[in-house]
């Protein structure tokens, strides 16, 4: 049977899975597929171009994700889009590492269209949307490296820094004191989402912000419908 596109992106994947995304070589990868080389150039004209298809692969649940359901708001769609962009990444070996830089390939541009479609139904200019997309997806990608990165380091560098920590012994009234306070009162249980969560909030409650006072400035500037859009956005 001849070799696919497909296959060579699913030998890629389970490759980085085994390997990670250093040993990810094209060399490495036509020996498993037990092909040469230039064999593979005939699917992926190069190792960036082979990682594009792999970052789709590794997204494809999100890129298939729809749009909002018909009652829900963007921003809370918005929001759930990119945690489940950011739990697949850190589910998966160098994931984010495949992820940054990527391009999106045309099997990946349905998806795109309706993000950027829901962005822009919602208020923001075409250019706005797509930054938009672009910092939230540096947010989740950033997040992700940082993720993988802290469970990267060694038992004895981890201990060492608990220790360094642990003897620091803040002012009392101190706002470090106070951080100790509140985190010796939380489990650590899911911390990483927490602060991507956090991240996210800020993001989009000024976007929603942003949206809402552009709207607002549409009506006439301190009118009683300006001032009512501006307080509306707010509450919400």
């Amino acid at each position: 049977m001849a070799l696919t596109r497909d296959d060579v992106v699913d030998a890629a994947v389970r490759l980085l899975a085994e390997v990670g995304l250093e040993g990810l070589t094209l060399r490495r990868l036509a020996r498993d597929l037990g092909v040469s080389a230039p064999t593979l150039y005939w699917h992926v004209t190069d190792k960036r171009a082979l990682l594009d298809h792999v970052a789709d692969r590794l997204l494809a649940d999100q890129w298939r994700a729809p749009g909002p359901e018909p009652d829900q708001p963007w921003w809370e769609w918005l929001g759930e889009r990119a945690m489940a962009q950011y739990r697949a990444l850190v589910a998966h070996r160098d994931a984010a590492l495949v992820v940054a830089g990527n391009r999106p390939t045309e099997d990946s541009m349905p998806a795109v269209e309706v993000a950027l479609g829901t962005l822009i139904e919602a208020g923001l200019s075409p250019v706005d949307a797509f930054w938009t997309l672009l910092a939230v997806g540096n947010l989740v990608v950033g997040s992700a490296v940082e993720y993988h990165a802290e469970f990267a380091r060694t038992e004895a560098a981890t201990e060492a820094a608990t220790e360094a920590y642990a003897r620091h012994d803040p002012a009392p009234g101190s706002a470090m004191a106070a951080l100790a306070r509140d985190l010796a009162a939380t489990d650590g249980h899911g911390r990483h989402e927490d602060v991507v969560r956090h991240g996210l909030d800020l993001m989009i409650a000024g976007l929603r912000a942003q949206v809402g006072g552009a709207q607002a400035g549409s009506a006439h500037a301190g009118s009683p419908t300006d001032i009512a859009a501006t307080s509306a956005t707010w509450s919400r």
